[in-house]
């Protein structure tokens, strides 16, 4: 690292891209905006690339900007961490509003949860969980600030952000001694009553996929949910059929309540990862989120499928 990068160039550069202008950053900053031009100029200078575009309509960043923005963030992050951990205070007013899809509620957000209790005990956190279109609907109306969960089709995913976490395959899954398990043939599904997926989901397309490669119609006797609360209660006490994101039921499958059938379900792999709004710098506890969010994954985890 060049030593003559200091904190204020750090602290300039990433409250000019949140505010996306110098005015308003020099004022959150109480500086004056000659000042802050000179301390981004300096900054561009030593790093030898320029790092902001000015126009009329404000500022962005350049290619280069882009690059060294996530490693300012990740420093600041850093070293907030740090202080609030030595000096046992913090900024009370930091919180974050996260949507969680169910796999992701009911396999990440656990790990997820503890590992920011362990690293950023001041962050409020609050859960929502749901859908994806009602997710992302919250998300880009700015009642989220990050959803976490199946990259959806592409008309869902306007104007946001997706950054790949692992992938996520659907179980089918049933509960111990169902008489399916005698034949697990996919197209004995016909038999039962089966839980599948809406259209609204981001798995149906998936799921329609897997069933016409077998030249398996949709199943008549279906009830479309993707709630997790009532099918692992319905299938539990029925001889229901489920369709359903391997995580959400990852733990029933480990701990025997739920059964998964040995069936090849590659076909139903898809990206699991964040959400946020394109135009949206991230913000401090968005990234205190993301940091753990990778922590928790990046050791050796090969997704709730395996």
């Amino acid at each position: 690292m060049d030593r003559r990068i200091r904190l204020r160039h750090i602290q300039a550069f990433a409250e000019i891209v949140r505010q996306g202008s110098l005015k308003r950053a020099a004022e959150v900053l109480y500086l004056t905006q000659p000042a802050i031009s000179r301390t981004i100029a300096e900054l561009e200078e030593i790093v030898g690339a320029r790092l902001l575009s000015r126009s009329r309509r404000g500022v962005s960043l350049t290619p280069q900007g882009e690059f060294f923005h996530g490693h300012a963030l990740n420093a600041l992050g850093a070293l907030t961490q740090g202080l609030a951990g030595i000096g046992g205070q913090a900024d009370p007013g930091l919180a974050l509003l996260v949507g969680a899809l169910p796999s992701v509620s009911a396999r990440l957000m656990p790990d997820v949860v503890a590992e920011l209790q362990r690293v950023a005990p001041h962050l409020r956190l609050s859960i929502a969980d749901g859908g994806h279109g009602h997710l992302t609907t919250l998300l880009r109306a700015g009642d989220l600030d990050v959803v976490i969960g199946r990259l959806g089709a592409p008309e869902t995913m306007q104007g946001l952000s997706f950054t790949q976490l692992y992938l996520e395959d659907v179980a089918v899954v049933v509960r111990p001694g169902h008489p399916i398990l005698d034949d697990p043939d996919l197209r004995r599904i016909a038999e039962f009553p089966v839980l599948y997926p809406p259209r609204t989901a981001a798995i149906h397309p998936l799921v329609e996929r897997l069933l016409l490669s077998r030249g398996i119609a949709p199943p008549p006797r279906r009830i479309e949910t993707v709630s997790g609360a009532f099918g692992r209660v319905h299938v539990r006490q029925s001889d229901a059929v489920w369709f359903i994101s391997a995580g959400v039921v990852a733990r029933e499958i480990a701990d025997g309540r739920l059964v998964r059938l040995p069936l090849d379900t590659e076909l139903t792999k898809g990206p699991v990862g964040l959400m946020t709004r394109a135009s949206q710098p991230e913000t401090s506890a968005q990234l205190l989120f993301r940091q753990a969010v990778m922590r928790v994954v990046a050791p050796g985890f090969v997704g709730p499928s395996a």
